[in-house]
């Protein structure tokens, strides 16, 4: 059976991460929360909800998923498959299946869970977060030929070809920097839609005008420094 991991960044989702880590499917192997700065009870539901917590101290989105990476990479065992999931419950966890599936029956390297309009709940994404999927992807399409539409944080990737990326965004830029060197590297991708809901409690990104344009300016930054490499 394929060895399968889940990485969830967490900052002050007390009140969700439980749900998040419930829905997850038993064909997960471990759930891995990293509690990255939090000031409420995130860590202790975590824990009693069944996840492994590490506390990741600097503060950014990508420092959380780069603690949870680091940790896997000091286990004797390593998955063939790492899942990133965000804490809000905004995503539906029990939609990991069809997330891996390309992975495990196509041989796909990276499937990124795309959270189309369809699928979305209303007002379950900003303006600004539909402005900045497009104008990224857009940008992707125009310098590298790329066919994605969303950056969803709902993604699947093998460990493996994850190594082979050597991330390094600390804060705002993972999604896309996962996806720009995927195109790089010649990595076999696919989108799978997925649902998409409110989430619970406030966005600590694109809730404040500060997290909307410090992401923004990460992600064309990521853009533009690979159109010229």
């Amino acid at each position: 059976m394929t060895s399968i991991k889940v990485i969830i960044p967490a900052y002050n989702e007390e009140a969700s991460i439980t749900s998040v880590i419930r829905d997850i499917p038993e064909m997960v192997d471990e759930v891995i929360v990293v509690n990255n700065r939090s000031t409420d009870k995130t860590e202790k539901v975590a824990k009693q909800a069944g996840a492994t917590v590490l506390n990741e101290h600097r503060k950014g989105y990508g420092y959380a998923c780069l603690k949870g990476m680091e940790y896997i990479a000091d286990q004797d065992k390593r998955p063939e498959v790492v899942v990133f999931l965000d804490g809000d419950y905004s995503d539906y966890p029990e939609e990991l299946p069809k997330l891996v599936a390309p992975i495990l029956e196509d041989d796909v390297d990276l499937v990124i869970g795309a959270r189309t309009k369809v699928l979305r709940a209303k007002n379950s994404m900003t303006p600004q977060q539909v402005f900045g999927n497009w104008l990224a992807t857009t940008l992707m399409r125009l310098f590298f030929k790329a066919n994605f539409t969303d950056l969803g944080p709902f993604r699947a990737i093998k460990y493996k070809k994850l190594l082979s990326l050597e991330m390094e965004d600390e804060t705002y830029g993972w999604t896309v920097e996962m996806q720009l060197k995927a195109i790089k590297k010649g990595l076999k991708y696919v989108e799978v839609p997925v649902k998409y809901r409110n989430r619970i409690g406030v966005s600590k990104v694109s809730g404040t005008v500060k997290g909307t344009i410090m992401a923004g300016i990460k992600i064309l930054g990521w853009i533009f420094k690979y159109s010229f490499k």
